[in-house]
This record gives C-alpha cells, structure tokens and sequence, in this order.
C-alpha cells in the first residue's frame, strides 16, 4: 500500500542528517544506534517511554490548507478600536524584502557587528526616526509593546531619579487601560505606588517620581502638556509620554515641551495588526540617562581601519553581565519589526510622512465635522485621528448594532459614547459607512455627498492644535529611496552585509538557531490573520482562537503540564510571567513572605533580572567542578531559607549542556522546603519527546518558541515565551483587561495584547503541526547526535568543558578556548572574528563561562554543513598552532587581524606576513562562495566614549 503513503514528510526536510548521515555520525562516536547514545545522554528516571499525545505530523500543502480554513473563520471588520493598534497599508516592497525574505528573518541578534552592518544600518534609521519625532535625544534599537515600554520607562525614572524618595507614580486616567494594567502590574512587586488619576488635579509634591501621560490621550484628545511639565519638575517628578508615532509627524514633539522619556508602538508604520503583534515598541529619553536605557542602542564607531562602523553600544548594560542588578530583564526585542518600520520611513520619507499624516487627520476632521452637523456631540475640540462620540447608553446599543451589521467595529465607553479612530487604509466610502452607522436612516448616496462637500473646507495640512515646528528625517537615507527599484536595491545592499542561515549555520549555544521553514512562515501573511485588531470581539477571531487552543494543548502535553499562557511576548517575559504565578500562589496561601529565589550561578543572565522584578531577593547556589548544580548547596541553602522560600530557577538541561541526573532531587528540596521549581525552557529543545519538565517536579516553566518551536529570530526579535504550568498554578495565569484570559486569581498582564505577539503563533503552530510527535521526538534526538557528533570530531583539538555521565552532551557544549590565551595571546574573540573569513557566525562567546565557546548546532543542519564547520575550527587551531610554533607573530597574525575585508585584501599596500588568500580564502568553500565582513574590527571602547545613535552625517559613510 505504499502508494497510498505520503512521498514527502515535513520532518525529512526539517532534519539536516539524512538516514545515512546519521549511521555515519554514529560510527564515529562508536555508537550502535542513536538510542544508544540518548540512553547514555538522558537520566532513565525522567525518560518519557512513550509516544507524545499528539497528531501525526502533516504535509506543508495540509498545513497550509488548514491554516487557510482557519484564516476564513476570522471576520475582518474595519477596525477602528484605536487604543494603540491602527490599521496599516504594508508596503508590498518591504513584505516581500524583509518580512518574507530569510536573508533578513534569520538572522541573530547583532553582537558580532562586523557580520551585522546592515541590520545595524537598519535598526539605526528605526532610532533615528524615534528620536527625530519625538524630540528626544536617544532612542533605543525598540521594546516589546507600549505597555510594557511604559513600565520599563517607570523603573528607569525611578533609577535616575535622585532628587524625589519617594516611591509614587502618576498614571493618567486618559492613558490606554492595557497601559495602566501592565504597570500596575510591574510596580507592585517592585514597591511601586502607581496612583491613577486626573493630570489636572495631582499634587505631584506628594512623593511622586514621576508621571505617565498619553499623547494623544486614549480617547484622541490632543492637550498641551508643557505647564503640567514644568510642575512636576519643580516637584522632582519626571515626565514619561506614551505617544502615538504617526501624530508626531503633525504633532509639537514631546521633547519641545518637556518630557524626559517618549514610548509607544510604532506598528502603525507598515506594521500589521496581527491580533497583538509583534510590533516594534520604542522607547526615547534624553542622552543624561544614556547608561539606564533599557534594552538595546545601536551606535556608530570606528573599525581597526578608522573607517565608520556600527555596534551595539553601551553593552554592559546587557542583562547577561549585570544579572540581578540588571536594569531590565529584557533580552529578546522587535528587531525584525523595527527594520521594517524603520524602512517604511525611509520609503515614504518626510514628505510621504506627512502626506499620510495630513491625510489621515483631514478624514478625521471631516467625520467630525459630519457628525456636529448632523447633531452628535463631539467631545474634544482637538483631535489627531481619533474621535469620541457622545451618546446615550440606548444609542450607543443603536449604532453598536449598526455598526455589527456593516461589519464595523469601534470603542464601546461605559459612559455610553464611542471612540472611532482612523488610519491611513481609510477611504471616502468608509467615512460615508461610518456616517451611515452613526446617523441613523442616513443613506449611502446623502453621506457621499456631505463627505464631498466638508473635504472643500477642510485644510491640506493639519492646522490645529499644537502643531509641529520642529523638522524631521533630514538625513539622505530618508531622501533617497522612494522608489521601489530603488528600496530594494537599499534593502539588499543592507541584507549582503548580515551573515544568516542563508550563508552558514549559525551554531551559537542557548540560542537555537534551527531552520524557520518557508511554509511555517507563510500563514503570517495572510491578510485574515494580519488585519485582525486584538480587541475585537472574541467571535471575530474564531480562526485565532482555535488554532492557539491547539497550540496551548500541545504545548501542555509537550510540558506535561496543564494549564498554559500565550501571553507573555519574549523569553524574559515568561520568566517574569512565571514567577509571578508563583508570587501569587504563595499569597493566596497566606505566605506572601515568601520572596527568596536559588539560581545556580551558571543560569541565564535573565533569572535573576527576572526574579528582581518580580520582587523576589536572589540567593546563588554554586556549581561543582563538572558543572552540575551543587546540591549540597542548594539544600543548604533551602534550609536556611526555608521560612522565605519562594522558587528555585533551573535551566534543563544545563546552561553547560549537561542532562543533570540530580534534576528530580533538586525539586523536591525546593518544595521540602515550601518553595516552588521554576524551569527555564531555553534548553527545550533537547526535551522535546524525551522528558518533560512537569514529570520531574518542576512547577512551572517557559518556552522559547523563537528557539525550539521554530518563530525566526529575526536578528533580535520578535520571540514568544509562553509558560506552562502544573494544575495549581493554573488559577494565576496572567489576565487582560480587554479580554477573557487567565486564571481564576490571575495576575495582571504582563504584555498589552492578551496573546502578546498572537500571529507569530502561527509558526510553532505550523511546525508542531507539520512535524508531528515523532518528527519532534526525532528533532531532539538528532540535535543531541549533532552536538556529539561535533563535539566528538573537535575534540582533539578543544578540551569539550563539561560532559554528562555517560560521556556525552546535550544539544550543546562549552568548548574552552583558555589555554590558548597563554600560549599565542589568542583569545576567544580572536576565534570568533576568524570564523567569519571561514563564513561562520562564532558560537556564544564567554557564556556561561569566560573565555569558551558554547556550540548549539540544532537538529536542521546536515552532516555535511557540520563538517565544514569542524573543518573550520580545526583550521583554526592549526592556526594557532602556528602561532605557539612561532610561524606567525603573536598579536600580528591570521586571527589577532580578522576579520579580513574585501578592502583590506585587495589594498596595493599588503602589511601581512601571511598570503591575501590564506586571510581571505582559508578553506575551499571561500573560494566557491565568499562572504565578505563588510568593516573590520570594530573598536567598542570608541562607541563608547563616543556615543552617536542616529543617523550621522552621510560624509561619514563617504569612504565605507
């Protein structure tokens, strides 16, 4: 019956090793069979021996037939909700370009600058255009969300404010009510005393350090807030805005009258709505507070040439390095979105900018005039692009009913008015549909008609409130690329510079840079899943809803745990979401004492900046020489502070890439001693099929869809972290005030969507889907042999750090580069520059231990790319060998000068004692395909002493 049988399985294309690969790789770690080898590398005791639960695994044209079926159980009504989210017309030209385009979806976060200039270039425009509509200084590289933009804009004015002690915060009633939840939410664990309220009528004196205000306000009215400034800084109070991007176009930027910090969402901006996200949230303050920014700020300095190069700046602000004393958790960011946005500004530039803007405020305009003449009361005189309507509570039900039946959605008040807020996809006959909702008995033909006659008065350009004075977007880059021949020319030449799987593997540990397959990716783009705002009514987003149940399900049984939350929209916010659940649990018992947290000292830098803003006090458990836990530690110190207990925070399997047999042990000392077991899900993707974290006893954890389940990184972002958690956790699921979600006791939101990023659900939905149980079973146990594999072939030449029991590794392992420091004066960064003459991106350099490599191959990469990789890093220690033998000098070799540029090996001037091809061309696949780095090595001290994050003047560029 073999005919019958499908003739292509996802799984095999997933997979790098064929069949024949994985015999060979076995024969060369003298293994029988690839049971044999997770038998060796898996404790027994947590060992799942049976099938997932799950369905078999379907073929890419079902998966995209069912996402389709899907797709057309969402109804896309004309969305005009506001509250943050608008609908945006995407250019097809930047869809095609970067969102669907892999050379920009799969990259990695930008911490090897010389193979990142492009996105660099890129994430720069995106800050540039921040800072240049918001009148701020500086701008980071974006955030998650508004709501969570705002929070982190609370803590850092608590950070820097030293002139207020106190420890009140002013929220304004007129800001969005996801906002307001979301800092309420992170200001209670942290001691914060967020006061909602009338921004007219605050005494800021009373121990305020600081403020939030909504610009416009949530309902649209557009106030002139210079005096309310100017008071709270002679109160010691400082003023966070969170501003609508597209207003500021037309708009006085809040830097000219008075703010200290500028946030919010720069969807809007060629964005989809997508039922959440993602999106890019920005975030602007001035350069005074340059070192507390949270997340992320792309600078310009010099590389080993002088010439102009671009980096991430101020990096010891990273979470990684300050751990619990990070001033922010955030890790993963919107990087994807924000090249995106920020090209949108660079096609359109300011005068597209402003065209759109004008135009979106002169249909404003024209419904309110509309209305007023037809007797509806208009509450605010002054508006960008939303308006409130005045109703009683029975014609609020009147039009609501209306407006159902044109397929219409707007912004119920329970004051009985409506908010209807526009975009720039609005045309003429959705103003006349608007008209025909709200009057009643009006007719198509009469509303056309008084649309016609009211766009003779209304001005071309926006004339009304405290408009813009300021220019804006004045560097050529904003000048340059309107047409599409010419953006995608700009698009391109940005993209040739970035290393992405499109090159190579990129093997970096704890990272999981597996492949993001084209048909996992493609229901994204369906307009039914994109157009869908995330406060529609739960029946409109039916398709959504169906498939994240399912997903939630799934994510369940892979767990084995019971309850699930999509909500949080990164790692870090899953950590954060976890331990919040936990802080719940304990007092809703009656123990809200209980705030002391164990993690391992190895643990992801995240933890403990998790644990802090969950307002829990980090104690650290040591490691013994192999790496594992130590549980003596660990015990020890439970029982100390078993009275305050909270949680342990565990990575499985470890951060050194060990299955720790002790896994089991360690929860029941947490629990023993009153505390709960939170697991980190970074290291999942050994897991999948194998074990489960709620079989060993932990209690909760998240899981990195970005990393096992398949979402792309998108060169930082975006990332979903869902949690998963036993039954008595479930009632503290994290809720929303705009939608049904959560547990019974839940927990405030920790995102502003109720699905955080909802449409990138759809791609570890697709790829749970596709690949079915035993194609995710068989995911694992090939990601555990090409870590061996790799570990086994370099192991002659590296010390491999840490090994399990039985010899063998995880999905990963720490290659110690140490020794090399003291017999060539070659380090690991040396190392890491090297590889990209070779086309490689270096494994995680100094994490979790200085002066290492971890290498994390992931399950979709072949023999034969694993290979060259190996033949890589032996090239490089011959090398260095090289340099130990004293063939080449020390400090002035192959390794201590790359990267080596295309500029630099075709100079008349040649200042090496080694060959142009052996810089160059070290291995033969450089000589088919080169990737060039497109600056040398960069000079981050110079960045540093030298900060420029905007676009710098384009002679600057002139000789890069």
């Amino acid at each position: 019956m073999a005919v019958l049988s499908a003739t292509d399985r996802f799984s095999d294309r997933h997979i790098g090793p064929s069949d024949e690969d994985v015999r060979g790789m076995l024969e060369t770690l003298e293994l029988d069979s690839l049971g044999q080898l997770i038998d060796a590398t898996v404790p027994e005791a947590i060992r799942l021996r049976r099938p997932l639960d799950l369905p078999a695994g379907i073929s890419e044209r079902a998966l995209l037939e069912r996402a389709a079926e899907l797709a057309d159980k969402n109804e896309v009504f004309r969305s005009y909700i506001g509250l943050g989210y608008s609908g945006t017309i995407t250019p097809p030209a930047i869809q095609r370009h970067i969102l669907e385009n892999p050379a920009w979806y799969t990259q990695y976060t930008p911490y090897q600058a010389e193979i990142s200039q492009g996105r660099l270039e890129a994430l720069l425009n995106f800050q540039t255009v921040v800072s240049d509509l918001t009148g701020m200084e500086i701008a980071n590289a974006s955030l998650l969300d508004e709501g969570t933009a705002a929070a982190e804009a609370m803590m850092m004015l608590r950070r820097v404010n030293r002139k207020q002690e106190g420890n009140r915060f002013f929220v304004s009633d007129e800001c969005h009510p996801q906002t307001i939840e979301v800092l309420q939410t992170r200001a209670v664990p942290l001691g914060v005393d967020v006061v909602v309220g009338s921004h007219k009528e605050v005494d800021l004196t009373d121990g305020f350090f600081g403020a939030l205000l909504q610009y416009p306000t949530s309902d649209g009215r557009v106030l002139d807030y210079a005096s309310f400034c100017e008071k709270a800084h002679e109160s010691n109070a400082l003023v966070a805005v969170a501003a609508d991007l597209m207003s500021l176009v037309v708009l006085a930027a809040p830097g000219t009258w008075g703010a200290d910090v500028v946030v919010g969402n720069s969807q809007r901006f060629g964005v989809p709505m997508g039922y959440g996200g993602p999106h890019a949230a920005f975030f602007a303050t001035r350069e005074e507070y340059k070192r507390q920014v949270p997340g992320r700020i792309i600078g310009l300095t010099v590389d080993a040439d002088e010439n102009p190069a671009l980096r991430m700046a101020l990096q010891t602000r990273e979470q990684h390095i300050r751990r619990d004393k990070a001033t922010s958790n955030i890790c993963t960011a919107q990087v994807l979105l924000a090249v995106m946005a920020g090209a949108y500004a660079v096609y359109h530039g300011p005068k597209g900018l402003s065209a759109i803007a004008n135009r979106i405020h002169g249909l404003t305009a024209i419904l309110a005039a509309a209305l007023r003449d037809a007797g509806l009361a208009v509450r605010h005189e002054h508006f960008f692009d939303t308006l409130r309507v005045d109703l009683s509570s029975d014609a609020q039900e009147a039009v609501v009913a209306r407006a159902k039946t044109a397929r219409i959605n707007l912004r119920l008040f329970d004051d009985g008015s409506l908010g209807v807020a526009l975009d720039e996809t609005v045309t003429a006959d959705d103003l006349a549909d608007l008209l025909t909702v709200f009057i009643d008995g009006l007719s198509a033909a009469d509303a056309q008609s008084t649309i016609d006659d009211l766009a003779t008065t209304i001005p071309n350009e926006y004339a009304g409130h405290l408009p813009r004075t300021t220019r804006f977007l004045e560097h050529q880059v904003f000048n340059s690329y309107h047409s599409e021949t010419e953006l995608m020319r700009y698009l391109y030449r940005l993209s040739a510079k970035d290393l992405s799987l499109t090159t190579s593997m990129i093997p970096l540990g704890s990272c999981t840079m597996k492949l993001n397959a084209a048909a996992e990716l493609m229901p994204v783009s369906m307009p039914e899943f994109g157009s869908i705002h995330p406060f529609v009514p739960a029946e409109q987003a039916a398709g959504y809803r169906e498939m994240i149940n399912e997903l939630a399900g799934w994510l369940a049984e892979i767990t084995g745990f019971d309850g699930v939350s999509m909500q949080p929209n990164s790692g870090a916010s899953g950590e954060y979401a976890g331990l919040l659940t936990i802080r719940a649990y304990h007092e809703h018992h009656g123990e809200a004492h209980r705030n002391v947290c164990l993690i391992p000292d190895s643990a992801h830098g995240t933890n403990p900046a998790s644990a802090v803003m969950a307002g829990m006090k980090v104690v650290v458990v040591k490691c013994d020489e192999n790496g594992n836990i130590d549980l003596g530690d660990l015990e020890a110190k439970a029982q100390q502070h078993a009275d305050n207990l909270a949680a342990a925070m565990v990575t499985y399997p470890s951060t050194h890439g060990v299955f720790e047999k002790g896994i089991q042990r360690l929860c029941t000392i947490i629990h023993d001693s009153g505390g709960l077991v939170y697991m980190d899900g970074a290291n999942m993707n050994a897991q999948v099929g194998l074990c489960r974290p709620g079989d060993m006893g932990a209690d909760v954890c998240h899981l990195n869809l970005h990393k096992t389940f398949a979402i792309p990184h998108g060169g930082g972002g975006p990332g979903m972290g869902p949690i998963a958690c036993a039954a008595h956790l479930t009632p503290f699921l994290p809720g929303h005030p705009l939608a049904q979600v959560g547990g019974e006791h839940a927990v405030g939101p920790v995102a502003a969507a109720p699905f955080g990023s909802a449409s990138i659900l759809l791609i570890s939905w697709a790829y749970v889907a596709m690949m079915g149980a035993a194609g995710l079973t068989r995911a694992s146990e090939i990601a555990i042999l090409n870590a061996n594999y790799i570990a086994k072939r370099l192991e002659s030449a590296f010390d491999i750090l840490y090994r399990g029991e039985g010899g063998t590794v995880a999905h990963e392992f720490i290659l110690d580069l140490r020794p090399f420091r003291q017999s060539a004066d070659v380090t690991e960064v040396d190392v890491a520059k090297r590889l990209m003459d070779y086309g490689y991106h270096a494994p995680t350099m100094s994490w979790p231990v200085v002066g290492t490599m971890m290498v994390e191959p992931t399950e979709s990469e072949s023999r034969a790319e694993l290979d060259r990789f190996c033949e890589a890093m032996l090239s490089i220690r011959a090398e260095i060998r090289d340099v130990e033998l004293e063939a080449m000098d020390r400090g002035n070799n192959t390794l201590t000068n790359a990267p080596h540029t295309a500029h630099i090996v075709t100079t008349d001037d040649w200042p090496y004692s080694y060959s142009r091809k052996r810089a160059a061309f070290p291995a033969p696949w450089t000589e088919e395909h080169k990737f060039w780095p497109s600056v040398r090595r960069v000079n981050d001290a110079y960045g540093d002493r030298n900060l420029v994050c905007t676009c710098p003047p384009i002679e600057d560029y002139a000789d890069v």
